[in-house]
């Protein structure tokens, strides 16, 4: 059994809505194995694709697309098939996209950003978030500069995780870890919150969903819901909104570890 197995659910639950963001499929990164079979545990109202699915940056400089990233592409098109609200939410990685903003295609929107109202009454903005990077935005150059540096940690990232599954070890994200020990990265990652939980203020609005920042977390800033989806390319994460409004942040690896458990119960236990 691989990795990408665990994260398969024992059944298809249902639940009210998805988010997913930072896919970037078009990357050696991407996660597509471990996103293919999360997507076929779930049966959702909708399905929010918060920015960065389609990694165009990366297009551009080369084709790499493996069977694995068209199969993300189908499972979407499967659930919309099936009558899930598909909503695709554009980000700066796929803003080649952003022309053709408000395109309906069956059960497909395509949205510079939405509202959504949960099961128990809040009005959530969902927005990639590039909006409000101030590097991204007026620094451009050095956001590519900085995406090399990134791509650096993401191939350590990858060949780690490569010998520890071999050695039968779950998925763990070095440079997520790294985020989280250097002072630069966490102190851009609460000016990112900051800002986005100000204008979820201004348009008042009880909080925001995006991605971007690859950083996962469910969380107050001041009176606002900040809640981000992660990524598929570090940590492997999504969010889950229950049918009474709640909101779970799904971890890959918290899955696997639980997995793993339920294993060593069973062994344990006699015949």
């Amino acid at each position: 059994m691989t990795s990408a197995e665990f994260a398969k659910p024992s059944r298809k639950q249902r639940v009210r809505t998805l988010w997913i963001s930072d896919v970037h499929l078009g990357t050696r990164d991407c996660q597509a194995e471990h996103l293919s079979q999360f997507l076929k545990g779930y049966h959702a109202d909708k399905v929010y694709l918060v920015g960065d699915i389609i990694d165009g940056w990366k297009l551009r400089g080369g084709m790499y697309w493996p069977q694995a990233h068209t199969n993300v592409i189908r499972r979407l098109l499967t659930m919309s098939k099936r009558g899930t609200e598909v909503i695709y939410v554009t980000g700066n990685h796929d803003e080649f996209l952003r022309r053709y903003s408000k395109l309906i295609l069956g059960n497909i929107q395509l949205v510079d950003e939405a509202v959504h109202v949960t099961a128990d009454g809040r009005h959530l903005l969902v927005i990639h978030g590039d909006q409000f990077d101030v590097i991204t935005r007026y620094h451009r150059w050095l956001a590519f500069l900085g995406d090399s540096a990134y791509e650096f940690t993401l191939t350590l990232n990858r060949w780690l995780n490569h010998w520890r599954a071999r050695y039968g070890y779950g998925y763990w994200s070095l440079s997520a870890y790294l985020k989280h020990k250097v002072k630069t990265a966490v102190s851009f990652i609460s000016d990112f919150e900051e800002a986005i939980a100000h204008e979820c203020v201004k348009r008042g609005l009880h909080g925001v969903v995006c991605g971007h920042i690859h950083h996962a977390e469910i969380r107050k800033v001041g009176e606002v819901d900040y809640l981000n989806c992660g990524d598929w390319v570090e940590s492997c994460t999504a969010l889950i909104e229950h049918w009474d409004g709640s909101i779970e942040l799904y971890r890959l690896a918290d899955a696997q570890t639980r997995e793993a458990q339920l294993k060593a119960v069973e062994v344990a236990e006699p015949a």
